[in-house]
């Protein structure tokens, strides 16, 4: 499927042409051409300096390879180099004179599915790599799951090494059907499948003279255009307290604001709010941002709301508008992608981390195993080891007030934490796990995990 790019308008943070940032990640199979797609991106789009590329060029002819390895612009580690395959996430930063990138080189190998759930966390797009000679893999599907399940809305199929099938449509148009099908199953709301060659150039920056017969964007060119909106003012607000200010000096005697950042919405002096997850309303009495009084602010900007009234609120309460505030629950059911090597077990204790709150809470079930191959559940599989992807309920201590990860991946996000060392256990989002409707809500069935005394976590 190749869609045809239209021209972004502009979002909150500026016209396209100066201020626009798009976070993407790259995915595919070891030996797919990731990191040498990368280091094709930062060479061909001058984003390399001088000494980087002379460093890189002294390695590859150290090894006897003629011309420069791009690949080693993002394989930093020594273990990546000597192996040839990416073993953590490397972030890069580049732009050109449209839009600005951080990009985040994720590995490809399965024992490193936690990594890339890492790196696509906070992307906006993904670029999933196909080796044309292999087509769609059991890894390709698993990469495509991961980026549905993170809710990434632009997913771009580039279909590499085409230059080693001769640069055949057949065997592209056969791969792009392929795992566009697969993903749209899945309910990414857009694909773009473009064929490349990493290693030689074709359609990553420059159009490629060796495929006439394809007439959609160049990588680069699909990155600089795609429509992803910042503005996120539409969305419900929500305003995690994370400090609270009392000088209480003479200048400002009776002053109590509640610093943050804004996760999403917008707040305006005058409007009515409830505090989460105690219930008590109020309205804003004025905003501060950068020391100056504003009558209206949005998200991602920091500020301090001020309240009318005096209300008893500390760090990780969430501030709301009274009409658009979330169910407050204890029990929440959600996906989680564990990323420590210890397993997570049913009836072990972990704090939640949501926005700035962080509660105590007991895993009280792992309903299901999630088998990215084929997307089957695998039940009651009673924990979850390093790289798995599976359902849990936990029960917390405190109500939390969580949006569903499908309607905000800032307020439907949390983590997984080990109390005794403060190692992240788990990466979760709250709700049904595919665009589809696959899992079940954020919040149990009553009764499903009810309040138990679990060695002294009494909940």
């Amino acid at each position: 499927m190749t869609t045809t790019p239209t021209p972004h308008a502009g979002t909150a943070d500026g016209p396209l042409a100066a201020t626009t940032l798009l976070r993407f990640a790259t995915a595919g199979s070891v030996d797919d051409g990731k990191s040498t797609l990368v280091g094709r991106l930062l060479h061909d789009s001058k984003s390399v300096l001088t000494d980087q590329l002379e460093a890189v060029e002294r390695v590859s002819l150290g090894r006897g390879q003629e011309a420069p390895d791009l690949a080693l612009l993002t394989d930093g580690l020594r273990a990546e180099r000597e192996q040839g395959i990416t073993i953590d996430v490397a972030y890069r930063y580049f732009a050109t004179p449209r839009r600005r990138f951080i990009l985040a080189d994720t590995p490809g190998h399965v024992q490193y599915t936690r990594n890339m759930v890492t790196g696509a966390s906070t992307a906006e797009l993904a670029v999933v790599l196909v080796d044309a000679r292999n087509g769609v893999v059991e890894q390709t599907r698993r990469h495509a799951a991961v980026a549905a399940l993170l809710r990434v809305p632009h997913v771009v199929l580039a279909v590499n090494k085409m230059d080693l099938v001769e640069y055949a449509e057949p065997v592209f148009a056969k791969i792009a059907e392929e795992f566009t099908a697969y993903a749209a199953s899945l309910g990414v709301p857009e694909i773009t499948a473009i064929p490349i060659s990493a290693l030689a150039g074709d359609n990553v920056v420059e159009p490629s003279a060796h495929m006439d017969w394809y007439g959609g964007p160049t990588v680069l060119e699909h990155l600089e255009t795609v429509p992803v909106s910042h503005d996120l003012t539409g969305c419900h607000a929500r305003f995690p307290v994370q400090y609270v200010i009392r000088p209480q000096s003479a200048e400002h005697p009776d002053y109590r604001g509640y610093a943050g950042q804004i996760a999403a919405g917008t707040f305006r002096v005058g409007e009515e709010v409830t505090v989460l997850p105690s219930g008590r309303t109020s309205k804003v009495a004025g905003i501060d941002l950068l020391g100056e009084p504003v009558d209206v602010a949005w998200t991602p900007q920091s500020v301090t709301l001020l309240l009318a009234d005096d209300i008893d609120i500390s760090r990780g309460d969430l501030i709301v508008p009274s009409g658009d505030a979330p169910a407050t629950t204890r029990d929440v059911e959600a996906t989680v992608c564990h990323v420590a090597d210890q397993p997570l077990g049913v009836g072990q204790r972990v704090l939640l981390k949501h926005t700035t709150r962080t509660v105590k809470a007991i895993v009280k079930e792992i309903p299901s195993r999630l088998t990215l191959d084929d997307l089957s559940q695998h039940r009651a599989p009673g924990r979850l080891v390093a790289n798995d992807i599976g359902r849990v309920v936990v029960r917390t201590a405190e109500p939390l007030a969580l949006d569903a990860y499908a309607d905000s991946r800032r307020t439907g996000s949390f983590l997984l934490i080990d109390p005794a060392d403060g190692t992240t256990l788990s990466a979760g989002m709250a709700g049904a796990a595919f665009a589809d409707g696959t899992g079940a809500g954020a919040q149990a069935p009553a009764g499903a995990a009810g309040a138990a005394d679990d060695g002294g976590w009494d909940f």
